[in-house]
């Protein structure tokens, strides 16, 4: 792979409009064959005739020859496209600057991540005080040839002797853990394994907790559903078949179940979920009881009601972030003394939602979104604001970490035109100074960031961040447009800063991100909007951003792509089935494409909270009504689509990907290809390396470009 990363383009000349350039339509597909599966499902014959396609590739040859067949006629596709070499150089150079991670302090040491602009994995540092010279700790670099072992979550001993690291290898949800002694850079010898969606949390500085699953059949690592997730505690320099199980279900194997313990080591949290919804169950481990009584666990919120995060402690006082009688969220404290006097209000409910929360040296910081953007304040334990923290206009704040006996907190804010800068704030003067500062190749004040808002199809009020070049922008001309959505998992979407994105925003085009409801960004109900009965809400809203950008003469009627992973995925693929004529292409990367069996691979079950459940009828029929798969229009003129997913993706396993493209092609869509581009040791997205997510992203933008007639700049 990686083609054309370091091409040499001394110039890139102007390059004709798609429609007059090289003939880029359809090629001829490789045959796919068809199987027999019919299944009558609540009185409904539904055939699957490429189910034999969910098999994991690496088990069978027939999948692996499809895989290899697919990605020989994309491949060639793909390489003639014309701007195949400016988004690579381009894509590359944007890239190509040194960033920081938000330092972690522990002990007297500082722990945070750099990269020197173009290393596939991001090296670990570590420096002594804040002057110290910054030491090389973890190069992950080093770990695989193809750059595709990577570094996941890292913990420092709260003393900063130890760090407790996880490796991520070929994209894969599964993590390797190990411990590494910071003063030698010496692995102590621990390793945990079938560790998977689990925090690491330090039990004072000689053991810690982990979540893992039990181990899988042979060769259904990738596949296999999982159940029975359970919290373990790890003795440093004991073996992994000797850690204490600290909270299990196994009446209930569908729970599943992370630790955090507070930073003064008193209090352990047990958080228990059914899926994907803030919903969840809380038990307190104090651990200063712990050689009396074990792993008790007292139960403190039961019932899968609300989202429960815990801030801090102080004393037996517990701090939460929750929703429970507050959509938007609030803060509340509860004494572990005296637990039947309930929930004390610290920080009510406001317009705003909260974001998330924090305690550094005795105060609070509370996060909001403000209409999807950052905003900050510095408050009282009691609640009383002190101060806002300013930042620089619309933006992504995050970090914020620290001690609650120490002042000093670390955070990150970007935007769409400008990389993350990490900065130091005192939370007793409110002083802040710069700790990190990335140098560029672009001028951010080139570029225009508005927010503007428009009407869905049932009026309700939906935001979009707009990025333009100014000229463009003071220009009003009609340009080609890349719309991106999410709409689920109450996740929210913020401004960040994205090389590629703003490569396609240089030559021209605009960058268009969509609030659309399933989402957070504006609370319980913004999310309750746009899932189970209501997911038809996301696919209107996004199909009436798309509509407003080409009323708005923002892009031309033949102009606009669409973009979405994941969740975001399945949105490009139901509105490209709704709407194929408003689209000019699209790229659906490593989606959830076939409603109807997403609950039987691996972690797909946890998303019955937002899609419903397979098996109930009423869920079963809304989900038959948009799934993908099963609502392509056989006949009709689609716009161009490149499906793009990974073989190791074991979230969103990539026969989801390899079904919907086989149908699609199999339709007789018209003339514009329907793609897709199968990456190799590559999971859902994270652990991917600097140059495959370089090499990927511009393939799909020069693909996406073609089909909407933008053109590379001189």
């Amino acid at each position: 792979m990686n083609r054309h990363l370091l091409a040499a383009v001394a110039a890139v000349a102007i390059i004709a409009p798609a429609a007059n350039a090289q003939d880029m339509s359809a090629p001829a597909y490789p045959e796919t064959r068809t199987g027999d599966v019919v299944e009558t499902i609540f009185g409904e014959e539904v055939a699957d005739p490429y189910r034999w396609l969910e098999d994991d590739v690496r088990n069978n040859p027939e999948v692996a020859a499809w895989v290899e067949a697919q990605n020989a006629v994309t491949d060639a596709y793909l390489e003639n496209l014309p701007m195949q070499d400016y988004f690579n150089t381009r894509i590359a150079e944007l890239t190509d600057y040194e960033r920081m991670g938000i330092p972690v302090a522990r002990g007297n040491r500082y722990f945070f991540t750099r990269n020197t602009g173009l290393q596939n994995q991001s090296p670990l540092y570590y420096q002594d005080g804040l002057d110290g010279e910054p030491q090389l700790l973890i190069d992950p670099n080093a770990w695989a040839d193809d750059g595709a072992t990577a570094l996941g979550g890292w913990v420092p001993s709260p003393d900063g002797t130890k760090l407790l690291y996880s490796v991520q290898d070929g994209g894969t949800d599964w993590r390797i853990v190990r411990v590494l002694d910071v003063a030698t850079g010496e692995h102590i010898g621990d390793e945990i394994r079938w560790v998977k969606f689990s925090g690491l949390s330090w039990v004072g500085n000689e053991g810690f907790t982990y979540s893992r699953f039990p181990e899988p059949e042979e060769g259904e690592d990738f596949q296999a559903l999982n159940y029975n997730q359970a919290v373990y505690y790890h003795t440093l320099g004991t073996d992994q078949s000797a850690d204490q199980l600290v909270f299990s279900t196994p009446d209930y194997p569908e729970r599943g179940h992370g630790a955090g313990v507070t930073d003064d080591d008193r209090w352990m949290a047990i958080v228990s979920s059914t899926g994907t919804d803030s919903r969840y169950e809380i038990h307190m481990i104090d651990l200063e009881a712990r050689e009396t009584n074990g792993w008790e666990a007292i139960p403190l919120v039961t019932g899968f009601e609300h989202s429960w995060n815990l801030i801090e402690s102080v004393g037996s006082t517990l701090y939460f972030t929750t929703n429970m009688d507050a959509p938007l969220y609030r803060i509340v404290s509860i004494d572990m003394d005296n637990i039947a006097a309930g929930w004390t209000e610290i920080v009510p409910e406001r317009e705003q939602p909260i974001n998330g929360a924090s305690m550094v040296g005795g105060h609070l910081i509370v996060e909001y979104l403000e209409d999807a953007s950052s905003s900050a304040y510095v408050m009282t334990l009691a609640g009383e604001l002190v101060r806002e923290i300013e930042f620089a206009g619309l933006g992504s704040a995050g970090g914020f970490g620290g001690s609650p006996t120490e002042s000093e907190t670390f955070y990150s804010f970007s935007s769409f035109n400008r990389p993350g800068t990490i900065y130091r704030y005192d939370v007793a003067t409110g002083a802040t100074s710069t700790f990190a500062a990335p140098e560029v190749s672009f001028d951010p004040e080139n570029f225009v960031v508005e927010q503007q808002f428009y009407e869905s199809r049932d009026g309700t009020r939906v935001p979009m961040f707009l990025v333009r070049r100014a000229d463009v922008a003071a220009s009003g001309e009609a340009v080609p447009t890349l719309l991106y959505g999410y709409g689920g998992f109450d996740i929210s979407l913020t401004p960040g800063f994205s090389p590629s994105r703003l490569a396609w925003v240089e030559a021209g085009g605009a960058f268009v991100m969509a609030n659309i409801r399933g989402g957070g960004e504006y609370g319980r109900a913004w999310h309750d909007g746009g899932r189970r009965a209501n997911k038809q809400n996301v696919f209107d809203d996004f199909i009436a951003a798309g509509e407003h950008l080409i009323a708005q003469g923002i892009t031309p009627e033949d102009g606009l792509a669409i973009q979405g992973g994941s969740n975001g995925g399945l949105l490009v693929g139901a509105v490209v089935n709704q709407r194929p004529d408003l689209f000019a292409a699209g790229n659906a990367a490593v989606g959830v494409m076939d409603m109807l069996r997403f609950d039987q691979f691996t972690a797909g079950r946890y998303w019955v909270d937002d899609y419903g459940y397979p098996d109930r009828e009423e869920d079963w029929r809304i989900l038959r009504a948009y799934s993908p798969y099963h609502n392509i229009q056989p006949g009709t003129e689609y716009p161009a689509l490149l499906v793009t997913t990974a073989d190791t993706d074991d979230r969103v396993v990539p026969g989801h990907s390899f079904k919907y493209t086989a149908a699609l092609q199999a339709a007789g869509l018209g003339e514009r290809p329907q793609l897709i581009r199968i990456e190799t040791r590559a999971g859902h997205g994270s652990g991917k390396p600097t140059d495959k997510a370089i090499e990927e992203a511009a393939d799909i933008l020069s693909f996406l470009g073609y089909w909407t007639g933008l053109q590379a700049p001189e």
